[in-house]
């Protein structure tokens, strides 16, 4: 029967291949044949959606060897740091490495030491970083007297006088706090807030004060953005008005909680990688400008076809996307709670990375990380 069977199959795959190049084995035999072939193949092999599955493949057996030879990132422990002695504070619910909204930046930098970075944020104002190498990482504004007026952290930093900290859940949180906002004001619209679980923002002490949650870790409390009151009111747009001070600012302030994020699990710390952004950049402004939002752009382009054409080398690449969402903060902790993008923030295997962003004619931001290793 396995004889029969096997003749069967012989003699359906014959037809088959007769039917395809039998006019070329009449016209031109066994060479013409090949010929047909092998140009079959070829156009096979050029159309974007095999040469774009045979790069996924590509990247995928690296990354599955990269697994094989690494720990896993959920696996990862935090890296051991020599956290600040932290005191609940007196007059507000909430302090950051011991720095409350009002503090003077004097004061601050006594603490912290001098700022690693400075980039402009949605409103108006200067996120200045502080950490060192990424570790006990926060980022805090300042008036123009030179008082906090706003801050954050992903890191545990956290202080409260109500018992919250990151080892809270988000049920912990709920059950302490005020209700959450369902709604933020911005000039004449209420714009509503997700109930999705990442992350709820609550109004306290005159500020706005946002957990964010990682959903891959118990809804643990992962960060926390505190912005004085006055700051977020004054800003009367849900997306900030763009220039090229805010298109830098988002771009570096997404890279820095990256790093944070990856130092906070173990992992090592990112180089800048400048030779990408233009490419990430042009990718942001193409989704942007033509309306769509995928990796894939409108001529049928991989990541690693924009990378290769912008003459961009590397052994291994990733890409993350991001839009809708108001600043750096809330694109990242999104992506962060989104298994595939998570994954390429905690790699291991990755060296640099590049974060491009444009902006569409209604001021919303599109974010564009490319991660790679040579």
């Amino acid at each position: 029967m396995s004889i029969l069977r096997n003749l069967i199959v012989l003699f359906i795959v014959g037809a088959f291949l007769w039917h395809l190049y039998g006019d070329s084995f009449e016209q031109a035999g066994f060479i013409g044949v090949y010929e047909d072939v092998r140009d079959d193949l070829h156009e096979i092999w050029e159309h974007p959606v095999v040469s774009n599955s045979v790069d996924w493949v590509k990247q995928e057996v690296q990354y599955l060897a990269d697994r094989l030879s690494d720990q896993q990132t959920e696996d990862i422990a935090p890296s051991s740091q020599e956290k600040p002695s932290l005191s609940p504070p007196s007059e507000q619910t909430f302090s950051i490495h011991n720095i409350v909204l009002g503090d003077d930046r004097n004061d601050v930098e006594d603490q912290v030491g001098e700022p690693k970075r400075t980039s402009r944020n949605e409103y108006g104002v200067d996120w200045v970083a502080y950490h060192e190498s990424y570790q006990n990482f926060i980022m805090v504004s300042y008036n123009e007297q030179d008082k906090v007026n706003a801050m954050y952290t992903n890191h545990d930093l956290l202080s409260s006088s109500n018992g919250l900290t990151f080892a809270s859940t988000r049920d912990e949180v709920l059950s302490v706090m005020p209700k959450p906002l369902k709604a933020l004001r911005k000039g004449l619209i209420n714009y509503q807030i997700q109930d999705n679980g990442e992350f709820n923002m609550f109004k306290l002490d005159d500020s706005y004060v946002t957990f964010f949650y990682d959903k891959h870790q118990g809804s643990k409390v992962t960060s926390i953005l505190i912005i004085d009151e006055e700051l977020e009111e004054q800003k009367r747009k849900y997306f900030a008005e763009p220039d090229q001070q805010l298109r830098e600012g988002l771009e570096y302030v997404l890279f820095d909680l990256t790093n944070s994020t990856r130092v906070k699990f173990g992992l090592p710390a990112l180089e800048w990688n400048e030779s990408a952004r233009e490419t990430v950049r042009a990718h942001s402004e193409d989704m942007a400008e033509q309306s769509y939002f995928s990796h894939t752009n409108l001529q049928g382009q991989s990541p690693f076809d924009r990378l290769t054409e912008d003459a961009i080398s590397y052994r291994i690449a990733g890409e993350n996307l991001a839009t809708g969402q108001p600043s750096s903060i809330f694109a990242h902790e999104g992506l962060m709670n989104s298994l595939g993008h998570r994954e390429n923030k905690l790699r291991n295997g990755y060296e640099s990375l590049s974060v491009g962003v444009a902006f569409d004619k209604n001021s919303q931001p599109y974010y564009t990380e490319n991660y790679l290793a040579d």
